[in-house]
């Protein structure tokens, strides 16, 4: 199925009727995004869901009865999602339930366009009957020599990188390694969907950090700088560049 040639069902929720009206004016700008329904608050969805195919689903987060948030997780299998909201601390959440984008009100039509077209490739690859039998499976682990041994590290095990001279300090969930590697090198290994690097000196896992503080960092207690070069572009990895 080929999204590019049909129309894409989007559902607005807002409770606001000022953002509402924005987002299906700005819906009404691409032939291609056909606005199914616009409801004021979470419980109205899945009404919406059961009677109609909902490709896209704006979901405001701070709302009367259930807040977006908490409405997304109870979906088995949701449409994709572009949250919106005036308030920036909700990110991390939304990042987490993988969500495509979150858009920081106001938003213009051009940050509107970026989210959009996150969802329509995400729907592009989930719509391709060959997407399973003709894309081969990435491996969700390495291999790195040290001490003598070789070890399988798990990407969900990998916490963060540390560059240390000509080595690279591999910080997992239950050890450490030290490889005879350069941090550069390393880096090459690792997956840009689930690593992202946070300064010269760092590499994290995107789906391990607990939340983000001023230029800091934090995996659990674990805290790590940002570094200034970088910051932009975590931001933008995170789908937080308003």
């Amino acid at each position: 199925m080929r999204y590019d040639m049909q129309k894409i069902n989007c559902l607005i929720v807002d409770d606001e009727p000022i953002a509402r009206d924005i987002l299906a004016t700005y819906c009404a700008h691409f032939p291609y995004l056909n606005v199914v329904g616009a409801v004021t608050n979470a419980l109205e969805i899945k009404p919406v869901l059961f009677e109609q195919k909902v490709d896209i689903l704006f979901l405001d987060i701070n709302m009367p009865v259930m807040d977006g948030v908490t409405f997304l997780k109870t979906l088995k299998n949701p449409p994709q999602v572009i949250f919106t909201t005036a308030y920036r601390e909700y990110a991390l959440d939304a990042f987490e339930l993988s969500a495509c984008d979150y858009l920081l009100k106001p938003f213009s039509l051009e940050r509107f366009v970026v989210a959009v077209d996150k969802a329509m490739e995400r729907l592009q690859v989930a719509g391709s009957p060959a997407a399973e039998t003709t894309v081969p499976k990435k491996d969700d682990f390495i291999f790195i020599k040290t001490d003598g041994r070789i070890y399988k590290i798990l990407f969900s095990d990998l916490l963060y990188a540390e560059a240390n001279g000509n080595y690279t300090k591999i910080i997992l969930a239950n050890s450490t390694l030290l490889p005879a590697m350069t941090f550069s090198n390393f880096e090459e290994m690792l997956p840009g969907t689930t690593f992202v690097r946070i300064h010269r000196s760092f590499i994290v896992n995107k789906s391990k950090i607990n939340h983000i503080e001023g230029n800091r960092i934090f995996l659990n207690t674990i805290e790590l700088p940002i570094g200034t070069n970088y910051r932009d572009n975590l931001l933008k990895e995170l789908g937080l560049t308003f």
